[in-house]
């Protein structure tokens, strides 16, 4: 969903990064350029769910990893089209907390030829920094100084306390489909199913607090689906725009208010009033509720929105 991490003339290699999550599943292929930057040849995202049922059931869904693979397969057929020198491809949650998940290894070994790396939670949350302020230093959206990186995904969350390096970081276990499928069983859910949707978040965000502490001045970035889908919202986009929400912030009183009206809301009107894509409208309200939930419990005014993520700190990884 997000567009070029940087600006600058390709110098390099053309590489492509492959990112495995627990929602989707992405794909950049770019060029890096002199100053570090990239300038982005392609990028694609599929929705795959690969990450279905894994709090539950400890195990992929074999009819999960089938969607992943064959995105995989479309994957590496246009990076060999664009003439990737080097390529590198990272799983995430859903693949650190599967048994199977070996099986599907093989699998994308056999459709891409390139082996899986499966991320620890601090290798995703230096990733993720990197991508996020890769794409706001520069000047979009105003930041500078100290920040604290949110990224939430399908299955965890990373929160990330640094400058121009990470100071600390963390990933909780905490993400749009695994709140969803913890507590958001009803749709729209139940008062009662948010209440404790909320109570896990805010547990979640104690345990934060005694690892990652924000400092007053502190700016808070958030990068992924989420926030980047609740700033089109917000914005009343309908359809998506590369660009649009790239630097946009949004006031903890404007994620409050999303966060209520999209818990309030069937999937089908969130997908037919709001444009959000079919694949994310299901999980979106949980989504909404872990970003309102940070904001919350650090007190922090507003969220920043990068459409650069952990897609271009790969990318960089390989410049």
């Amino acid at each position: 969903m997000a567009p070029t991490a940087a600006r600058g003339d390709g110098s390099g290699e053309v590489v492509a990064a492959v990112d495995i999550g627990t929602n989707s599943v992405r794909l950049l292929v770019a060029r890096p350029s002199r100053d570090g930057g990239l300038r982005t040849l392609d990028r694609q995202l599929r929705i795959t769910r690969l990450g279905a049922g894994v709090d539950r059931t400890g195990r992929l869904d074999p009819a999960a990893v089938d969607r992943t693979v064959a995105a995989l397969g479309e994957y590496h057929a246009r990076w060999t089209h664009l003439g990737a020198a080097r390529v590198r491809i990272t799983a995430t949650s859903a693949a650190r907390d599967a048994s199977n998940a070996d099986g599907f290894r093989d699998a994308v070994v056999a459709v891409t030829g390139v082996a899986p790396e499966v991320l620890t939670g601090e290798q995703e949350a230096a990733l993720a920094f990197d991508g996020a302020l890769a794409g706001l230093r520069a000047g979009a959206g105003g930041v500078d100084g100290p920040v604290v990186v949110l990224d939430i995904g399908g299955g965890s969350t990373e929160l990330v306390h640094g400058t121009d390096h990470v100071l600390a970081s963390t990933s909780r276990q905490l993400g749009s489909v695994r709140l969803t499928e913890q507590h958001l069983h009803d749709d729209p859910p139940s008062p009662s199913q948010v209440k404790a949707a909320r109570a896990t978040v805010t547990a979640e965000m104690i345990a934060v607090a005694r690892l990652v502490a924000p400092e007053p001045g502190d700016v808070l970035v958030g990068t992924a689906g989420t926030v980047t889908t609740l700033a089109a919202v917000h914005l009343g986009l309908g359809e998506w725009q590369d660009g649009a929400v790239h630097g946009v912030r949004l006031s903890a009183d404007t994620v409050a208010e999303l966060a209520s009206r999209l818990c309030a809301m069937p999937t089908a009107e969130r997908v037919d009033r709001l444009g959000v894509e079919p694949g994310r409208a299901d999980v979106i309200a949980a989504g909404a509720l872990v970003l309102d939930g940070v904001l919350a419990h650090f007190g922090f005014v507003e969220v920043v929105v990068s459409e650069t993520d952990i897609l271009d700190g790969i990318a960089r990884s390989l410049g």
